[in-house]
């Protein structure tokens, strides 16, 4: 069975330029705006079946006062044909109180969001509406460029949320989520998103009973799965099939909130948009790519979660792994998100089956003393290491490598490009015989303090010829004193819009496993103990004679990291 989804023969445009949506499988309906004076404006255009449109309507703003809602059920302005109803599902957990709600006020507080929207929280938890209004506020924060109109937004905000308690496995309870959103959405055209904060072995549960009892008929509905997507290949593919059973491809959205982080959606404007880069991007010029994740603290209160997984497949199997596609995929076709999906693939097609020996382990001491849910004789890595290789023409023998790990000496996130030495250097002498500090580095820093900064060869001042390792640096916070966004807005919205380009596809899916399945199989019948690290250390001493096996030094334990 699918999700009864009936699409209503309309498209929405903001001006002749923006994407339509139609009504069919693959594209859904969605609200686009455009910009007037301190108002946002959107103009409707609604489409026959056959797509050609039957009536233009005027551009309706959407209010800003706080006296066009009240802090109650009925919160409507305007004049609209359709309404948003977002419904976190898993709305006491932690990702939905730090993470999901602040999100969503925060397009809202920055009229991102439509005119008639309402977020629906539910889970176990017996909560009334003025409960989940009080968890939510506490975890609200207004912009860094306050405006006078914060307390404001924040209550209008608090007074479109309402709770439905209800079991994960219960049609009956759905059907009461249904009745309740119906009831806010008062007769209009509905869109109906569900995001899934949820653990993996009730996502089936919950999608079986939304699409049977809850989802929309007269708009689209889609829905949000959070990672972990699986263990391995097998149950990846498990997964896969059963929420297909019930959503078209095109209804889910597979999250990895790496791919809306700043600075991995520039890696691609960086690279496409700036003419000196282009030319570099290929073994002909780069040495090697290092991908870089660390975190200065443990597993806290994570670490049952966390055994069951390990950092393979809690950090590389996705987040890196998804940069290292965006790093060095062809040019696609357009930004289309299936020409940059189709490119991605292709890019994990053509690497190389990661090998146990390709591999380094580290587990930090205490990982299990110090967090309960642990078992005490746990060999799950908190660290690993990894070369990968991409079999062709333009990476053919570039090593890639991955570095993830816990309780290291810092928190950071960084994608860092080390070129090919100069030929025939005239100042060799100068460097001595490390030709490592002679290198060209490119940094993207991820997180925190994000940044992009190129290390140059540079002459220190004065009468002599003593040469220097500086950088070139776009700090973002000196650049763009705005507050950037959390990674989540953007996803949320993207989803909102229907757009997937920053959404994994199953196909896409299916290759990552492919990559990793083997290896983590053997590593497991196996039970390969890694090698023990102090908490707040670099890591285990493997991962540099792993670097040292490709000709490679860590960039980021050079001390000279801006």
């Amino acid at each position: 069975m699918t999700f009864t989804t009936h699409f209503s023969h309309c498209s929405t445009s903001c001006n002749d330029n923006s994407k339509l949506f139609s009504s069919s499988s693959r594209s859904s309906p969605a609200i686009h705006y455009r910009f007037s004076g301190s108002r946002r404006l959107c103009r409707y255009r609604i489409n026959s079946a056959n797509g050609n449109p039957l009536k233009a309507l005027p551009s309706l703003p959407i209010s800003e006062s706080a006296a066009d809602y009240d802090y109650d059920d009925n919160v409507e302005t305007g004049d609209s044909h359709s309404t948003l109803s977002i419904t976190v599902v898993g709305a006491s957990g932690d990702l939905a109180k730090k993470k999901i709600f602040p999100a969503l006020f925060a397009l809202y507080y920055e009229d991102w969001l439509p005119q008639n929207f309402r977020v629906f929280g539910y889970a176990r938890t017996k909560m009334t509406d003025e409960e989940l209004r009080n968890m939510i506020s506490r975890t609200l924060t207004c912009r860094v460029d306050k405006r006078e109109d914060c307390e404001q937004k924040m209550n209008n905000f608090l007074g479109r949320c309402f709770y439905q308690a209800g079991q994960y496995s219960s049609e009956e309870h759905f059907a009461e989520l249904d009745t309740k959103l119906k009831e806010k959405e008062g007769g209009k055209s509905s869109n109906r998103l569900f995001y899934l904060s949820i653990p993996p072995n009730i996502f089936v549960d919950v999608v079986r009973c939304a699409s049977l009892r809850a989802s929309s008929a007269t708009g689209w509905t889609r829905v949000i799965v959070e990672k972990p997507f699986g263990r391995d290949s097998e149950s990846s593919a498990e997964l896969t099939k059963c929420l297909k059973q019930y959503l078209t491809e095109e209804q889910i959205f597979r999250i990895d909130h790496y791919l809306g982080k700043e600075l991995v959606e520039n890696l691609s404007v960086l690279r496409f948009s700036n003419r000196v880069f282009e030319p570099l991007w290929s073994r002909d010029y780069i040495r090697n790519v290092q991908l870089i994740f660390s975190e200065d603290f443990g597993t806290e209160g994570r670490g049952g979660y966390f055994d069951n997984y390990g950092i393979i497949r809690d950090i590389m199997q996705n987040h890196l792994l998804q940069i290292l596609t965006l790093f060095a995929m062809e040019t696609p076709v357009s930004l289309d998100a299936e020409d940059i999906r189709n490119e991605k693939v292709k890019v994990l097609r053509s690497m190389k089956t990661l090998q146990l020996e390709d591999v380094t382990l580290g587990q930090y001491k205490g990982f299990s003393k110090d967090d309960p849910t642990v078992p005490k004789d746990s060999i799950t890595p908190t660290f690993a290491a990894a070369a990968l290789f991409i079999n062709n023409a333009r990476w053919d023998g570039v090593p890639f490598l991955m570095k993830a790990g816990k309780a290291l000496h810092t928190k950071r996130a960084e994608i860092r490009v080390q070129f090919r030495h100069v030929p025939g250097n005239l100042y060799k002498r100068n460097f001595g015989t490390d030709l490592d500090k002679a290198t060209n580095e490119l940094v993207l820093r991820v997180q925190p303090d994000e940044a992009i900064y190129l290390k140059i060869n540079n002459k220190v001042p004065g009468l002599g010829m003593r040469l220097d390792r500086s950088d070139l640096n776009l700090l973002y916070k000196a650049r763009y004193p705005r507050e950037i966004p959390d990674a989540y807005e953007r996803l949320l919205l993207d989803a909102i819009e229907g757009e997937r380009r920053l959404f994994i596809r199953s196909d896409e899916l299916d290759a990552a496993w492919a990559l990793f399945s083997p290896m983590l199989k053997e590593l497991e019948e196996k039970r390969i103990v890694p090698e023990l690290y102090p908490y707040g250390s670099r890591g285990p001493v493997g991962a540099h004679y792993l670097a040292a096996k490709h000709d490679v030094r860590w960039g980021d334990l050079s001390g000279d990291d801006s």
